[in-house]
């Protein structure tokens, strides 16, 4: 059951930093190339949030194996 909710936690928090990555793909349109994209991905924690929830959801798959 623990594992039910952490996965569910998990995939909440990586749909949510994923919605923000493509959204802020509208800087591109406005002049930003895509290593200031990167750049910006990368100090933003709302984008952030993608690659923690999915650290969190490899780690709570992998301990089954």
């Amino acid at each position: 059951m623990n594992k039910l909710i952490i996965n569910i936690i998990s995939t909440i928090i990586t749909t949510i930093g994923l919605v923000y990555i493509i959204s802020y793909l509208n800087l591109l349109v406005i002049g930003y190339n895509i290593l200031d994209y990167v750049y910006f991905i990368i100090r933003e924690f709302e984008c952030i949030m993608f690659f923690i929830g999915l650290l969190i959801l490899i780690i709570n798959n992998k301990e089954d194996t």
